[in-house]
């Protein structure tokens, strides 16, 4: 079980840090005003929108990612178990 949690840690933290990095690039308009969940900036331009989409793959990722190595692996190892009695 730690195996698994370690690696739903390491897709978790990794995600999350990209997710964050480019959240607080795009997202963070003032410093004043709110930070990183202010809303995407309206451009056109190719590689803003490539950054935008990525930092919604890795948050999705890191979720999902997370909740598969969490709960999912576990989830089918213990009824595994269970049918082999």
């Amino acid at each position: 079980m730690a195996d698994e949690f370690i690696k739903g840690f390491g897709i978790f933290v990794t995600s999350m840090l990209g997710w964050l990095v480019i959240a607080a690039t795009f997202n963070t308009p003032s410093f004043e005003g709110t930070q990183l969940t202010a809303p995407n900036p309206e451009t056109s331009d190719v590689y803003i929108q490539l950054a935008l989409m990525l930092k919604d793959a890795l948050f999705w990722v890191g979720i999902l990612g997370a909740l598969t190595f969490w709960v999912v692996v576990p989830a089918i190892e213990e009824a595994r178990k269970a049918l082999a009695e």
